[in-house]
């Protein structure tokens, strides 16, 4: 690789993974009377950016598609930020905000190929306790394979029903992994939700599956064609990989969250664990649920005192009625969550889903 090329990245790079720490900071904090007070903390980091871009010089040929991607994550970043900064010059609201975010996991797409050539790529694709983990950092250094990596199937922006895969880069068919799957939000996609939980699965060793609703959002009411979708998932992905059927956890954000009960709360789920983030209950779900289903079954409970769309008093009903009919309760309640979703829960998520 030439100086020039290396000199460039080295400038980049930093300011970069800078911004992008900075707007997940900022995705996991917003709370819409805390907007002000979230964008000072963050400060700047996207004039740093623009100014180490703006010295970037003409590469060779050959190396036009690792410029591609690294000029892709800087535009995505930069559009983020630019999307934010217009809120906050009174143009827009809470729903531009979240537009303005879907550029986050556009950006991480376009650089995560870059962490097999470069240290620090790859240690901002790791969770924080791991990125002096010598031993998976060596383990994690033979790159993507055939089997290994991000896969997307039918789930390009704007489908629906595909589903994207992350197979940790040192996955062996010898050793079933733990399984993720992870459900976005009402009008998100697979796709972009994949990097909600990216980094705890490379650090831990999951395979993670992010599919997409097949309508605007998950079938909360009304027939479901959702739950047959993702046994149809499943079963490719189990077909493919070799998965752990004890540990097969269904966890989700909001609409998500609340649709992992509703499937995975029915007699014939596969899930051996449920994991709803910032969800809804209603109580009939517990009355119609499968009785013999929920006697010991090990559901987690994540919710944000500060939840505007679905009141903290939900989450806690719903921990009364799931215990009282025989479920296996965790309980946590962040006290500066607001409706976002919370990646440090992550790691205790997998722990507990690897029965600790």
């Amino acid at each position: 690789m030439s100086e020039a090329v290396i000199d460039d990245i080295v400038a980049v790079l930093p300011p970069l993974l800078n911004a992008l720490e900075a707007l997940g900071y900022f995705q996991r904090h917003l709370h819409p009377p805390a907007f002000a007070s979230v964008m000072n903390a963050i400060g700047t980091p996207d004039e740093a950016l623009q100014a180490a871009r703006a010295e970037i010089g003409d590469w060779p040929e050959q190396f036009s598609g690792l410029r591609g991607r690294l000029d892709r994550a800087c535009d995505e970043t930069v559009a983020a930020y630019a999307g934010i900064r217009e809120v906050e010059r009174g143009n827009g609201d809470l729903v531009a905000v979240f537009r303005t975010l879907r550029h986050l996991p556009r950006a991480q797409e376009a650089l995560y190929p870059l962490a097999a050539q470069f240290p620090p790529v790859s240690s901002f694709f790791l969770n924080p306790d791991n990125r002096e983990n010598t031993e998976l950092l060596s383990r994690l250094e033979v790159g993507a394979g055939e089997h290994t990596g991000i896969f997307h199937d039918h789930n390009e922006p704007g489908s629906r029903g595909g589903f994207s895969v992350y197979v940790p880069e040192y996955y062996s068919p010898e050793r079933a992994m733990p399984l993720v799957m992870a459900l976005h939000g009402g009008s998100g996609n697979g796709r972009g939700f994949l990097w909600s939980w990216l980094r705890d699965a490379r650090s831990l060793g999951a395979i993670l599956v992010a599919p997409t609703a097949t309508g605007p959002t998950w079938a909360l009411m009304g027939d479901d064609a959702d739950t047959p979708n993702l046994m149809r998932i499943l079963e490719t992905v189990r077909s493919r990989w070799a998965i752990d059927a004890s540990r097969m956890l269904l966890t989700g954000m909001s609409d998500g969250g609340t649709f992992s009960y509703v499937s995975g709360l029915d007699g014939a789920s596969p899930f051996s664990h449920l994991a709803p983030v910032s969800a809804t209950f209603h109580p009939l779900m517990a009355e119609m649920a499968d009785a013999t289903r929920l006697q010991g079954l090990p559901v987690f409970i994540t919710h944000g005192k500060l939840d505007w769309m679905f009141p903290v008093q939900t989450a806690r009903q719903t921990q009364a009625a799931l215990s009282a009919a025989g479920a296996d309760i965790v309980y946590r309640e962040i006290d500066d969550l607001s409706h976002t979703y919370p990646r440090e829960i992550n790691a205790e998520l997998v722990a507990w889903l690897n029965g600790g």
